[in-house]
């Protein structure tokens, strides 16, 4: 499932450039993360990027958006095939 930054973020900017799909970006008080782009790190990382460095724990499973491991190794692969 995709990540979503909460109303807890303290927009610090620290989640930004963790992330290997560039799925977040700044929003107007809160950093924001793209759904279609977030693959939780699967296929980059064993671990969600943006939650392990965030100092206030708001980056947090989209209840909106749940996907399996393999679809989101899916999207990764769509992600990164270059098309």
């Amino acid at each position: 499932m995709a990540l979503i930054i909460t109303e807890e973020c303290i927009n610090c900017a620290a989640c930004e450039p963790e992330c290997p799909n560039e799925a977040i970006t700044a929003g107007d008080e809160i950093y924001d993360i793209d759904p279609d782009k977030c693959t939780e790190c699967v296929g980059h990382f064993d671990e969600s990027q943006c939650a392990a460095v965030c100092p206030v724990d708001c980056c947090v499973p989209d209840p909106d958006h749940k996907e399996t491991k393999e679809e989101l190794m899916t999207k990764f692969k769509r992600l990164t095939s270059g098309d």
